[in-house]
């Protein structure tokens, strides 16, 4: 290595030192944004209640005259909102790593009290008699079940991978938990997420999957009569050759339909049209008498308002007849695009005869009519906006995050940047991009720290992360946009700070994560060799004998940062590695730096949990 890529590294380092001790760069700019993402309503339908994510706070609106009733500090990001049977208590889920269910008086929003769940609780469900409430522990993957009465956890149910969304049956007999990613090795043919159907009265788990190339799942609804329930996700054309988005080439954005008797897959609807994507829906409502579905796509700004008794009748036929879904797209006739005024809707909720939607990155509500019957589409009118607070004026760092999120930039609006990296993460599917030719399909990879990893890809073909964002807008969203575009999306990456892994202590490491640690950096094991302190990359490609019969006539392979490394299963740049521990009890990756065969089954698994912690 000569001078010059030390005196890199060593900027690096110090970059990277500053940003994990330090405040974001527009943290003073930051804390004016609410962020509105969950949404519920009071049990009248004349009230709704919004988690604003950005403010950390909850606030009550009044949908009579859009006036805000009063907002609550809360003392995490508040992402799930739950009225009591009787309307008098309203349950917010407050993810942290160790989050808790701040109770509060729906009437004055006194807190009552505060419940400890796991880790970043989200997605919460209350059974249909008051008794119990559901919450989903994204990254401990599991559901808390807490005994409303005696106001504590008595349970935890484990589910596939990051649960961020559950519904009730109304007999009270099933959760419905949506995972969001896949839990599969990305070198298979079939990689996909699960919905989990959990039993109440034995906590038992039935793992239903979604259609090969499901990720991004965000939201779930069941239908008043507890026959079907709903599940939004991106479904992704991963099998193909990333060449072109046109008529959903590389990704489409779907509805699935669980058959909660059968407890199966019942069919899915895309909620594109032929030439129009509906890049990353994300909430899910249905009305009270079960006719309308409403869903909102996040990344092109509008609510889709679906007749449901009609789509679930399109979707039986097309399940007898087994035909090809050619032609025009099976929602037409029986479904309405209605754009919104606001931008990053999320949220949904149905408030007696109105579905309000929470505007993410306009501090705002959308306010849509629904009618009264389903053999008249809502009108082509813009619906009621409602003003949570002051109009944000965007800093670069909040732009690029929009940016990043808006599938409207992309040609045909058919995804973003988000639908293949949610939370700037990875969808854990593997692409076959052209960045390094035709079949060479790799696994995505996290976006956190890589401003302050080159190169970019796997592959190592883009020299910085600024020349792969220009490079994706160009070639993956197949789009032409102002480099102030780019520049601000490279803010918002920049902006990224890792997530404390749920393996940690109170924050900080276990005793087996302390003795992997010596492991890690002996000479014995040599993991520090590739992968120093504090970035845990050295920056530099190597031959790990890890190339398989796709990578051709490539044999090095960029070393990846190990920072959040917990949370980007599978493994290796074609993920034929499910698990960490299988990596590196099985795995041929890093035996030319030291000596792995050594090891024993408990410095395996110390090891393991060392850098499953980072």
């Amino acid at each position: 290595m000569n001078r010059n890529r030390h005196a890199i590294i060593r900027l690096r380092v110090l970059t990277f030192c500053v940003t994990i001790v330090s405040p974001a760069v527009d943290a003073a700019e930051q804390e004016k944004y609410l962020g509105p993402g969950a949404i519920a309503a009071s049990r009248d339908g004349t009230v709704a209640y919004v988690a604003h994510a950005d403010a950390k706070q909850v606030a009550w609106v009044d949908l009579s005259n859009g006036k805000v009733i009063r907002s609550l500090d809360v003392p995490a990001v508040p992402t799930g909102l739950v009225p009591s049977l009787d309307g008098s208590r309203l349950y917010v889920t407050c993810a942290a790593p160790r989050s808790t269910v701040v109770v509060l008086e729906a009437a004055s929003g006194n807190v009552v009290a505060s419940i400890p769940v796991g880790h970043t609780a989200t997605g919460a469900a209350i059974a249909p008699d008051g008794s119990r409430l559901y919450v989903c522990n994204r990254f401990d993957d599991d559901v808390s079940v807490i005994d409303l009465a005696a106001g504590r956890e008595i349970a935890r149910v484990g589910v596939t991978r990051e649960p961020v969304a559950a519904a009730i049956t109304p007999d009270g007999r099933l959760v419905v938990v949506a995972n969001h990613l896949p839990r599969d090795r990305t070198d298979l043919f079939y990689t996909t997420a699960s919905v989990t159907l959990i039993d109440t009265q034995s906590h038992e788990t039935n793992d239903v999957r979604l259609p090969n190339g499901s990720t991004g799942v965000r939201g779930v609804c069941i239908l008043p009569d507890g026959k079907y329930a709903f599940v939004t996700h991106i479904l992704g054309n991963f099998e193909l050759v990333a060449s072109q988005v046109a008529q959903g080439w590389t990704n489409t954005n779907a509805v699935s339909v669980i058959d909660l008797h059968e407890q199966k897959l019942f069919s899915n609807a895309l909620l594109d049209d032929n030439y129009l994507g509906s890049g990353n829906p994300w909430g899910v409502a249905v009305s009270g008498d079960g006719k309308w579905l409403c869903v909102s796509q996040s990344g092109t700004h509008e609510l889709s308002v679906i007749d449901a008794p009609a789509l679930l009748e399109v979707l039986t036929t097309a399940t007898k007849t087994r035909g090809p879904m050619d032609g025009p797209s099976i929602l037409t006739g029986i479904r309405h695009r209605i754009q919104l005024a606001g931008r990053g809707p999320r949220g949904v909720v149905v408030a007696g005869s109105k579905a309000v939607v929470a505007e993410h990155f306009s501090d705002t509500l959308a306010v849509v009519d629904l009618p009264a019957t389903p053999d008249t589409l809502p009108p082509g009118t813009l619906p009621r906006k409602i003003a949570l607070g002051p109009e944000p004026r965007l800093t670069p760092q909040r732009r690029g995050e929009m940016l990043f999120h808006d599938a409207t930039i992309c040609f045909q609006h058919w995804q973003s940047c988000v639908s293949c990296h949610p939370d700037a993460r990875a969808d854990g599917l593997s692409w076959d991009l052209l960045n390094d030719g035709a079949g060479t399909p790799k696994n995505a990879k996290s976006l956190l720290l890589s401003h302050a990893t080159p190169p970019s890809m796997v592959s190592g073909v883009r020299p910085t992360a600024e020349a792969a964002v220009r490079a994706g807008i160009r070639h993956i969203l197949f789009s032409e946009r102002p480099e102030a575009d780019a520049a601000d999306i490279d803010e918002y990456l920049k902006s990224l700070r890792p997530v404390p892994s749920p393996r940690l202590v109170d924050g900080r490491l276990s005793a087996a994560a302390r003795r992997g640690k010596r492991l890690f950096e002996s000479r014995r094991v040599g993991c520090y060799k590739c992968h120093p302190a504090p970035l845990y990359t050295d920056l530099l490609m190597h031959d790990v004998d890890t190339r398989s019969m796709y990578d051709f006539q490539q044999s090095k392979f960029d070393t990846p940062t190990l920072i959040e490394v917990w949370r980007t299963a599978p493994y290796l740049h074609d993920g034929r590695h499910l698990t960490m521990k299988k990596l590196i009890a099985t795995g041929k990756h890093g035996k030319q730096r030291g000596d792995l065969d050594s090891l024993t089954e408990e410095e395996i698994d110390d090891l393991v949990e060392f850098v499953l912690s980072l």
